[in-house]
C-alpha cells in the first residue's frame, strides 16, 4: 500500500529535525539530479537527505520505514547499473557524502572509514603514515565512496594481488530497515573490536555486493598493510585481442602484479588523446612528484616525451602491468616475471599509461562522456579464463549483427579488460553513442570541461538499441556462466539461480527487510 500523503509530510518533517532543513533537498531539480546515474533515471524520490552521522542515518531510515516510505542509498554517484535508480517516487534518497570520518588503527593494523569516505580520501591519509588497504580504490576514486565499493563490489587498484572490495573487509556496522544497527566481524564479539573477519558464521559477506537490499553500510572497516615504496610497471601491444587475453593470463597466474589492465583500439586512443594541455601537467606533475627522487622523475617524463601519443599507433590492443617491491631488486624481479609471462604473446612498449595511472591515480571523471562527447555506459562480467575466447567470439558474432543499425544511429562500441587475483578475468564492453547529455552530465562534470566537448541533438532510437544491446550482452554473460560486480537493478541476479540459493536470499530479505523498503527492486528481490 502506497504511503499517504500525511504520512509523506510526517516522513519528511521528522527528516528535517533530525538533520536539518538545509540538508534535507526536496526541489526537482535536486531529487532528478541525485536520483540520476551516469545511464538514466527511474523514479523521483521524495526527497534527498543527508545525514552527517551513524545516529542520523539510523534515525532518518527509522523515521522513512516507519511510515512504509523507502529508503535508496547513494555514495558518490558513479553506478551504471540502476544501483541508486529509485523504484518508487514513494522514496527517500539518502545522500551519504558527509559521513566522512576515518579512525586509522596503527597498533591492531585496521582503519573504520564511515560510508561516504572516497577512496581518494581513504588513501591519503593512509599514505601520510605508509599504510594502505589491499585494495585501495577504483579508478573513480576521487568520487567513488567506501560503502558505494562495497555495496556494488569496485576492482582495480590491488585487485590483481588482493582481489576486489570485498576482499579487504575485516567488517561492518549496517543500518538494517528498523533503523537497527547491526555489527558483523570480531567486533560484534563481547569486548570485541573490529580487528578480524571471521568467528563463525561471516555475516559481512551478506552485505558486500548487496546494492543496499538488506541494509545500509555505515561504517566499514579494511585490513591495513604497509605501502612498498617501489613501483613500476610494463606495457605491451598485441595483433589482436587474444595475443593481449593471453598475456594478461599468463601474468594473472605469476600472482605478482598489483594491477593489470588491457585496452582495446579505441580505449587506448581515448586514453592517450583526449588530455588537454593542462591535464596533461597535472598528469606529469604527478608522475615527478610521486618519483623517488628528481633525477628518477626527470627520467620518467623524458621517456613519456620521447613516447609521445603514437607508440601504440600500430598496435590492435594493449596491455599495461604494475608491480610493487620492497626495494629495486624486489621490484625488478616482479617486473622480470611479468616480463617472462607477457613475451611470448605481445611486443613492449613504453609504458607511458601505467606510468600516468600510478602517478594520478585517481583522475577526474571525465570518461563518463565519451572521447568526442558521446554519451557512455559500460556492462561487465567476470569470468574464468576458460571462458574468454568463447565470450570475445560471441561479443563480436553480435557486434558484427548489429553493425549496420549501429552506424546509421551514431553508437560505437569499446572494451577495457582487466584480471583479479590468479583466477578470473573481467571483460567490459563499452558503448558511445551521439545523444544530448542529462542532467548527470550537466551537474557532475565541471563547467570548463564540458565547453570543450560537442553537444548533440537527442538520439532515442540510437538509446533504445543501446539498450537492446546491453540486453542482448547480458544473455551472452549468462550463457558462460560469467558473474558481475555492481549488480543494481541491472543484471539477470535471480534469473536461472539455483533454486535453493534463490529460496535462502528471499528468506533473508524477508527476516531484514519484511516491508521490503531497502532499495526495493535491487538484486531483483
Amino acid at each position: 500500500m502506497a504511503p499517504k500523503d500525511t504520512s509523506r509530510q510526517s516522513a519528511v518533517a521528522r527528516l528535517i529535525q533530525i538533520v536539518g532543513a538545509e540538508h534535507v533537498l526536496t526541489e526537482e531539480s535536486d531529487r532528478a539530479f541525485f536520483a540520476h546515474d551516469v545511464y538514466r533515471m527511474k523514479a523521483t524520490p521524495l526527497a534527498v537527505v543527508r545525514t552527517g552521522s551513524v545516529d542520523e542515518l539510523c534515525r532518518a531510515v527509522t523515521a522513512a520505514t516507519s511510515e512504509g516510505i523507502a529508503i535508496v542509498p547513494r555514495g558518490g554517484g558513479a553506478s551504471y547499473t540502476d544501483g541508486y535508480a529509485a523504484a518508487t517516487d514513494q522514496s527517500i534518497l539518502i545522500d551519504t557524502t558527509r559521513l566522512n570520518r576515518i579512525e586509522i588503527n596503527e597498533t591492531d593494523m585496521y582503519v573504520t572509514a564511515e560510508c561516504g569516505v572516497t577512496w581518494a580520501e581513504l588513501d591519503a591519509a593512509l599514505a601520510a603514515k605508509g599504510l594502505r588497504t589491499p585494495f585501495w580504490g577504483p579508478f573513480s576514486g576521487l568520487k567513488a565512496t567506501i560503502g558505494g565499493a562495497m555495496s556494488q563490489g569496485s576492482v582495480s587498484f590491488g585487485s590483481g594481488l588482493f582481489g576486489i572490495s570485498a576482499d579487504s573487509v575485516l567488517g561492518m556496522d549496517i543500518v538494517l530497515a528498523d533503523g537497527s544497527l547491526l555489527r558483523t566481524g570480531s567486533a560484534a564479539a563481547i569486548n570485541g573490536t573490529p580487528f578480524f573477519r571471521h568467528y563463525g558464521p561471516d555475516l559481512s559477506a551478506l552485505f558486500t555486493g548487496d546494492a543496499g537490499a538488506l541494509g545500509i553500510k555505515a561504517r566499514i572497516t579494511l585490513r591495513l598493510m604497509k605501502r612498498n615504496p617501489i613501483v613500476m610497471s610494463a606495457s605491451y601491444g598485441f595483433a589482436d585481442f587474444y595475443g593481449m587475453a593471453r598475456a594478461l593470463e599468463t601474468v594473472a597466474k605469476e600472482g605478482v602484479n598489483s594491477e593489470s589492465f588491457g585496452l582495446n583500439p579505441l580505449l587506448q586512443k581515448a586514453w592517450l588523446g583526449r588530455t588537454n594541455l593542462k591535464q596533461s601537467l597535472d598528469a606529469a606533475l604527478a608522475v615527478f612528484k610521486n618519483s623517488r627522487n628528481p633525477i628518477e622523475g626527470l627520467m620518467k617524463l623524458t621517456r613519456m616525451a620521447i613516447a609521445g601519443k603514437s607508440f601504440l599507433d600500430r598496435a590492435e590492443y594493449s596491455a599495461h602491468f604494475i608491480v610493487e617491491g620492497i626495494d629495486n631488486a624486489h621490484a625488478r624481479s616482479l617486473l622480470a616475471a611479468v616480463r617472462t609471462a607477457a613475451d611470448p604473446h605481445g611486443v613492449e612498449v613504453p609504458n607511458t599509461i601505467p606510468t600516468v595511472v600510478r602517478g594520478m591515480p585517481f583522475m577526474p571523471l571525465f570518461p563518463i562522456l565519451g572521447p568526442a562527447g558521446e554519451r557512455w555506459v559500460p556492462l561487465h562480467g567476470i569470468m574464468p579464463f576458460s571462458q574468454v575466447d568463447t565470450f570475445h567470439r560471441l561479443l563480436m558474432e553480435q557486434q558484427s549483427r548489429y553493425a549496420d543499425r549501429m552506424a546509421a544511429n551514431k553508437i560505437t562500441h569499446a572494451a577495457m579488460f582487466t584480471t583479479i587475483s590468479t583466477h578470473a578475468f573481467l571483460y567490459e564492453p563499452v558503448f558511445y553513442w551521439q545523444d544530448s547529455r542529462h542532467i548527470y552530465h550537466n551537474r557532475y562534470l565541471p563547467e570548463d570541461f564540458l565547453k570543450t566537448v560537442p553537444v548533440y541533438a537527442e538520439n532515442p532510437r540510437g538509446r533504445e538499441l543501446v539498450e537492446e544491446m546491453r540486453e542482448d550482452i547480458r544473455n551472452i554473460f549468462q550463457s558462460i556462466g560469467a558473474v558481475h560486480m555492481q549488480v543494481g537493478k541491472c543484471y539477470p541476479y535471480m534469473k536461472g539461480r539455483d533454486a535453493t540459493n534463490a529460496g535462502i536470499l528471499k528468506q533473508i530479505k524477508q527476516i531484514l527487510d519484511e516491508s521490503n523498503l531497502m532499495n526495493p527492486g535491487s538484486l531483483e528481490l
